[in-house]
């Protein structure tokens, strides 16, 4: 009995040893794609970032409170609309000093219209009138001594005095009349004349730097920007809003440098939008750089191209992704990118010939996103090996897999 336990146990351990033998012998199983031929499109894919085409950037004229702000992101606007109010303290202030001068000058063209000041021709008729009742006293007087004169009962220098008190009397009073014709010269209206048509000036120069305050749209168009919010003060030449025209857009597309060669005037280009996924907007390249800049960690040329936005459902200033189609070639030979390796400084990829891996250098044209074209190097139907996480070496013995 104990013989036969142990031979069953013997038996037992050679066939797990077999096994594992067997296993660590076996192949192992890689994945395989097919190079094939199709029609293979050249789109260079990178983001960009929109902006309108037509726009305009409202700035303050002059500092002062925001008081009010009548527009919000995304609301139309018609040209010469108020869309925000500055109040300057200094401005209404010189708006009411001038006016106060305005007022003081016609106060004082009043009093030249009237012959002078009231006061001071009260007081010089008072004493013109007190005058001409003591010259007509001084009349009678001397037309008495006169009679009395003749008759002898009065000498002549009694008339002689009475004469000298009329004259007194009459010289007396006109000289008030020529103080009361001097409280207005004709020279006096016309400088008051001039004083007040320059404080008129005054006047019109204040309104208009009140009315600075009234912010008026530049343009017809969507405001889609806002930078400061009612309350905040501001500088003369702060930005208040951008207002733009956003049926079409211009997008700056940021293309690395290796690929501007790519990159033409007149390309069709697609942009989506992470926020509206299943969207998109169809354009075409304006422009391409004349200068290589910074971006982030890569240096980039600024593409232009213009889209357009028929449902204004893209807003400017949006971070989008961009597609630029650079050309598109028929019936060519084709692989996944991701085949593609490099050994030795040498492109190319590993192929499964009649079980065993072949490293087979590679001439690659057009590509897109995801494959790329071979000029040379392979056949329609050649297994390609896909991406894997272990060593491999020319004439490996492996078991292809299908994807």
């Amino acid at each position: 009995m104990k013989k036969l336990i142990l031979v069953a146990v013997v038996l037992i351990i050679g066939a797990a040893a077999y096994s594992v033998y067997r296993m660590k012998s076996a192949p192992p199983e890689l994945m395989v794609t097919q190079a094939r031929m199709e029609t293979l499109v050249d789109t260079l894919a990178t983001n960009g970032k929109t902006e309108p085409v037509d726009y305009r950037i409202v700035l303050a004229e002059r500092e002062g409170t925001l008081t009010r702000l009548l527009v919000e992101k995304g609301r139309s606007v018609a040209a010469g609309a108020v869309i925000a109010d500055i109040e300057s303290r200094d401005a209404k202030s010189a708006v009411e000093s001038a006016q106060a001068r305005v007022a003081q000058i016609k106060a004082e063209m009043e009093v030249f219209t009237q012959g002078g000041r009231s006061a001071e021709i009260a007081e010089i008729d008072g004493a013109a009138a007190r005058l001409k009742l003591q010259l007509k006293a001084a009349e009678r007087e001397l037309e008495s001594s006169q009679r009395l004169a003749e008759k002898k009962y009065a000498t002549a220098q009694e008339v002689s005095q009475a004469q000298d008190q009329v004259d007194q009397l009459r010289a007396q009073i006109r000289a008030l009349d020529g103080k009361r014709r001097a409280l207005v010269m004709p020279s006096d209206k016309t400088a008051a004349q001039a004083r007040l048509r320059e404080a008129e000036t005054a006047v019109e120069i204040a309104r208009r730097r009140l009315e600075l305050g009234a912010v008026h749209a530049p343009i017809g168009g969507t405001v889609y920007q806002v930078e400061p919010k009612a309350g905040a003060y501001l500088e003369p030449g702060s930005e208040l809003v951008r207002i733009g025209r956003v049926d079409k857009l211009r997008v700056t597309v940021y293309v690395d440098e290796p690929e501007l060669g790519r990159v033409a005037v007149g390309m069709p280009v697609t942009i989506t939008w992470d926020a509206l996924a299943g969207k998109e907007w169809k354009g075409t390249v304006e422009k391409v750089p004349t200068q290589i800049v910074p971006f982030g960690t890569r240096q980039v040329g600024e593409v232009i191209c213009v889209i357009d936005n028929p449902g204004l459902e893209l807003y400017p200033g949006a971070n989008v992704n961009a597609a630029i189609r650079a050309r598109s070639v028929e019936n060519v030979l084709t692989i996944p990118k991701e085949t593609l390796r490099r050994e030795n400084g040498v492109e190319g990829v590993y192929v499964v010939v009649n079980g065993m891996l072949k490293w087979q250098p590679l001439k690659t044209g057009v590509s897109n996103v995801t494959r790329i074209q071979v000029v040379d190097g392979l056949h329609a139907g050649d297994a390609v090996l896909l991406p894997v996480d272990r060593p491999l070496k020319d004439g490996m013995i492996v078991k292809a897999v299908a994807q």
